[in-house]
């Protein structure tokens, strides 16, 4: 993995795997902190279905659609413009209204800012922190949700949606686990991530044969200076494992997605081991 971080002059890679079957733990720059980008909309959701399991929603539920937020830095409105976020189709219900599940789908698999925002005014930032807190999901374990997205008053003050390697992982086992969630809750995240439609890493990383037969529940995040990938790799005839993979400057954003393609494949090849040594 050295070998990997060196194709990133100047920047930084951030890895951690878990592994259900084998209960093989590794990570890379485990417990730093790295800008969460879009891989902050795995805890919304995560924050979202502790509301649906405690009734305070449904996912039937319907919401209304605006585009006017209140900064966490200073209390004035700031909007989300539909030219700097991946997913236009949310701004055509604007006056509108759309249930929860569907804004929680155009969060994830479309990484819609703007839906992102209308859950987290519904649920309020401290609810929302409080019931990642209550699982285990805070600062402390490396998931750190301050504000709402293109927020930038607040990204001026230094406010950032932070996570770390480890603390992805951790809020992918709470996700994964009914313990935490009901069953039905737990199986509709999973079954949300299912359906991302940006590529990423994990899955180009996996060997032609495996990604074939592979089924990856994650969450991308890209801005100017970051590459982001996280998620639940299930292989047939077995449970899944949890991979986050993080990077953070170096060159360019290919340069980012080629160190983190060639990690989860390196991560492949360590659980693979891993598996053969447990039995």
């Amino acid at each position: 993995m050295a070998g990997i971080a060196a194709t990133l002059p100047g920047g930084v890679l951030g890895a951690a795997v878990f592994d259900y079957l084998s209960g093989f733990f590794w990570s890379r720059e485990g417990d730093r902190w790295f800008h969460a980008a879009s891989t902050i909309k795995i805890a919304v959701l995560a924050a979202v279905f502790d509301a649906i399991d405690a009734d305070r929603l449904a996912l039937d539920s319907r919401v209304h659609v605006r585009n006017r937020f209140l900064s966490v830095a200073d209390g004035q409105p700031f909007r989300v413009p539909a030219t700097r976020d991946a997913d236009a189709e949310v701004h055509d219900f604007l006056g509108k209204t759309m249930r929860v599940d569907e804004l929680a789908r155009h969060m994830i698999v479309t990484s819609s800012n703007l839906a992102t925002n209308v859950l987290l005014d519904v649920l309020g930032i401290d609810a929302a922190r409080r019931a990642l807190a209550s699982r285990g999901l805070d600062a402390n374990t490396g998931i750190d949700l301050q504000r709402a997205v293109e927020d930038d008053r607040a990204f001026e003050a230094g406010c950032n949606n932070r996570v770390t390697p480890a603390g992805l992982i951790a809020l992918l086992r709470v996700i994964r686990d009914s313990s935490s969630f009901t069953e039905r809750s737990s199986q509709a995240m999973t079954n949300i991530l299912f359906e991302q439609r940006f590529s990423g890493a994990i899955v180009p990383g996996l060997p032609d044969p495996v990604r074939a037969v592979a089924r990856v529940a994650h969450k991308t995040g890209d801005i100017s200076t970051a590459s982001h990938d996280a998620g639940l790799v299930f292989l047939p005839g077995r449970p899944p494992y949890a991979i986050a993979l993080l990077a953070e400057g170096g060159a360019d954003a290919a340069d980012r997605t080629a160190a983190l393609t060639a990690a989860s494949r390196a991560i492949y090849d360590a659980v693979a081991a891993a598996e053969d040594g447990s039995r």
